[in-house]
Formats: structure tokens, C-alpha cells, sequence
């Protein structure tokens, strides 16, 4: 998994409460299980005027020039802005993948559903909550040009605008360490991996009719 430490990027408002796992990538679409490839059908019902299915060329299909990624300006965009409970409904981790798929690293909210947001740790994607308050303010800024881009240093835990202003956000403190080592669930198994071995040649002494078949 990828490090993650700080991050400078230009974000897309998408101003709207409770999208769900299925608006962010719709069910036709979940019988791959790759972790890759799902970026081109990211908000696959807002981003294109027909239905999408899986195996489609998408550079031929006929766009929706007003949903937010379609935008010119928000083209390059690797931050997301959203609103409140923003990851709700299904628990599918292709979720996370089609959004770190298509080039986000970081979500900015005032709240995430539970699911969703453990999914983004775990794929090196920071899901970063602001106050209300901060969220509006930066929905305003967006909408007028005066807020473009945005530093977000995982370290400092603090969010930076180009004029100087700063947000401070919490996080949990193992979430935190995993996501600036880059550590995802396999990578934090096999931090342990000498104890796992020591281990299981302990076990081998003790019980070794239970390791017959077993090389350790």
C-alpha cells in the first residue's frame, strides 16, 4: 500500500448528503475483484447519459457535461469534497478502489458511514473530517475560485489553504501510523512475521502430530 504523509491537490466539490456505495460504483460493475480498473466508472450513473455495463469502451460513450468530473477544471482533481455521511449503503470495498482508481487520495466530509471509512484506510486513502462549519467554507471557496487546491499533512493533521488559512482534524492514532507507513492488514501481519515462525516452531515441539504436513 502506498504511503501516505501529504498530499497537494486540487478538489472537486461534490455537494451532495448520503451517496451511497452503488452511486459511487453500481452493482453491474462489482463482478470484477481486482483492485484496479474501476476508476473510469467511478459515479458511473452521473458521469454518462446511457448504462454503463462492465467490459464497455468508455471513451465512447456519450458524457453528462454537468456532473462535476467532467468538468475541465476539476480534470486533475485528487481531492473530494462532499458532504455528510458520504460511503453509506453496501459495504463493498470496490467503493474505495474506484475512487483511489480514478486518482483521489484524500475525501473531505463531515462524517463518513462506518464501513466505507475503514475501506479507505485500508487502501491508503485518507477520509478526512471537518466541521460542518469548515466543510461550508470550503464548499463557498470552491464555488468561487478563491479555493482551488488544498495541502493536507497527515503528520500535523492539519489541512492548508494557498491563503494561508488552516483546518486541524483528528484521526485515530493507529489509523494514522498504518497510513504514513503504508501499512495495510497484510502488511502489518507480516511485521510479525518472525513471531508468527517463532511461534509456530514452539507449537511444532509441543504438539507435532499437528504438523506433519506443515513446513516451518
Amino acid at each position: 500500500m502506498q504511503a501516505f504523509t501529504s498530499h497537494h491537490g486540487i478538489v472537486a466539490p461534490f455537494d451532495r448528503a448520503n451517496v451511497d456505495t452503488d452511486l459511487i460504483i453500481p452493482k453491474q460493475f462489482l463482478k470484477a475483484v481486482k483492485k484496479t480498473g474501476f476508476g473510469p466508472n467511478l459515479f458511473d450513473q452521473l458521469r454518462y447519459k446511457d448504462e454503463g455495463q462492465l467490459g464497455m469502451d468508455n471513451s465512447k460513450r456519450p458524457v453528462n457535461p454537468d456532473f462535476v468530473l467532467n468538468q475541465k477544471r476539476y480534470t486533475n482533481a485528487t481531492i473530494l469534497l462532499a458532504r455528510e455521511n458520504f460511503g453509506c449503503g453496501s459495504s463493498r470495498e470496490h467503493a474505495a478502489w474506484a475512487l483511489l482508481d480514478y486518482g483521489f487520495r484524500v475525501i473531505v466530509a463531515p462524517s463518513f458511514a462506518d464501513i466505507f471509512y475503514n475501506n479507505c484506510f485500508k487502501n491508503g486513502m485518507l477520509p478526512l473530517v471537518l466541521l460542518d462549519m469548515e466543510i461550508d467554507e470550503l464548499f463557498q471557496g470552491v464555488e468561487s475560485g478563491a479555493v482551488v487546491e488544498l495541502t493536507v499533512n497527515l503528520q500535523a493533521q492539519e489541512v492548508r489553504l494557498a491563503k494561508g488559512k488552516n483546518y486541524h482534524f483528528e484521526i485515530d492514532p493507529f489509523r494514522k501510523k498504518c497510513l504514513l507507513l503504508g501499512l495495510d492488514d497484510i502488511g502489518l501481519t507480516l511485521e510479525k512475521q518472525q513471531l508468527i515462525r517463532d511461534y509456530e516452531r514452539k507449537q511444532k515441539e509441543i504438539c507435532p502430530w499437528l504438523f506433519e504436513d506443515i513446513i516451518v
